[in-house]
């Protein structure tokens, strides 16, 4: 058994999504086990180099997690022929320039959405890492959390029957920052530097949707900034210029009708921070994070409407839940190997820059139709 070691510029990985999931639980956990096993039983090891403009806080990352190289100098890290990928999960405003100087030096990409802050942008990073021919990949966690992957197993089993609609909500109330610290960075609520729960969330729905229930042929969506002041980390209060909300429809091939509810500016009640319920002709699913449960045609109550006596239905009680019957690996470090067998060996892949801009195209749209109010189709995106 041999190891290999690769290079990978990680730039942008001092902020919470970047230390969490993608150092800590991804790179750190696969240095940690050993590296990626290859199909020969040989190990890939992940070499890192962090990235980005706060010394201070790059070398405390660097020292906490035992990584030996960090750097300031995004370019002379492209300059080092050792790093063969490059990693951004940087804001989104920064992100299409630095990987564009990533292509021109002949780096294999792999990236956090949205890949830039337009459709054109998105595409553009698309078109030339096809012509520079590197390997590209972008992030779609979601797909591999345990209970869309029972989801997944559900479809694919056929236990639907013919899928009729599909309901998906996400959100939690972020605080505003006055009387409790916001949970999240006061960026994702300024427009001009790249924030919104439409940009954020829909390049997320395009890719769930797709790959689990087909592909998405017109959408409609509803914008709002329910919450028009809040609190930025210093104590400031700033105005939020951009959506905090989004209520959008999708259809489908097939007739499928989707609807998905985009809120962080509403109190949970529900088993999880972002539920999907399936319903189908022969029955229907209800997936979490982590969980699903199911409710197959034959065990299917009948209630009927009487609010004149008290419920006599314990709707939650009539679920089944779908078991484990295997082991989850943490979703975002699951893409990482799979990313890192494509560039070393040549493993499919295909998740890659333009399926990311499919993702831009989405949010694209959803601003588009709530802005003049109308339904909008979903073209086909070529490079």
């Amino acid at each position: 058994m041999a190891q290999h070691k690769i290079g990978i510029i990680m730039n942008g990985v001092t902020g919470r999504m970047g230390t969490n999931q993608h150092l800590i639980r991804s790179i750190v956990a696969i240095r940690n086990q050993g590296g990626v096993k290859l199909a020969n039983g040989d190990l890939l090891l992940p070499d890192p180099i962090l990235v980005g403009r706060n010394e201070n806080k790059l070398q405390a990352l660097a020292s906490a997690h035992n990584i030996e190289r960090w750097s300031t100098n995004l370019e002379e890290a492209l300059a080092d022929d050792y790093n063969e990928i490059y990693f951004d999960s940087q804001t989104t405003v920064r992100r299409a320039e630095s990987i564009k100087q990533a292509i021109a030096a002949g780096k294999h990409i792999y990236c956090e959405k949205p890949t830039a802050t337009s459709l054109e942008g998105s595409l553009e990073l698309a078109k030339l890492a096809k012509e520079k021919g590197v390997k590209n990949g972008v992030v779609q966690d979601k797909l591999f959390l345990p209970g869309l992957l029972k989801l997944k197993r559900l479809i694919n089993s056929g236990f639907f029957g013919k899928i009729l609609s599909v309901r998906m909500e996400f959100g939690y109330w972020v605080f505003e920052g006055d009387w409790q610290e916001g949970q999240r960075p006061s960026w994702n609520y300024r427009a001009e530097d790249g924030g919104g729960i439409i940009v954020d969330m829909f390049a997320h729905w395009r890719y769930v949707i797709d790959n689990l229930f087909g592909p998405i042929r017109t959408v409609s969506c509803l914008g709002a900034t329910h919450i028009p002041e809040r609190v930025d980390e210093n104590g400031r209060t700033y105005k939020a210029t951009a959506d905090d909300a989004a209520y959008g429809t999708f259809e489908l091939d097939g007739g499928i009708v989707v609807q998905a509810n985009s809120s962080w500016a509403v109190r949970v009640n529900r088993d999880d921070l972002l539920t999907i319920q399936v319903d189908g002709t022969e029955g229907s699913a209800v997936a979490g994070l982590r969980d699903c449960k199911t409710q197959h045609r034959v065990n299917t109550p009948k209630p009927t409407w009487n609010p004149d006596i008290p419920n006599p239905h314990d709707f939650q009680a009539q679920w089944e839940d779908v078991p484990d019957n295997q082991a989850f690996d943490n979703g975002f470090k699951v893409q990482w190997e799979l990313f890192l067998k494509h560039v070393f060996a040549d493993e499919a892949f295909p998740w890659d820059l333009l399926e990311g801009a499919k993702g831009t195209q989405l949010s694209d749209l959803g601003l588009q139709s709530w802005k003049e109010r109308r339904w909008l189709d979903v073209p086909e995106l070529k490079i």
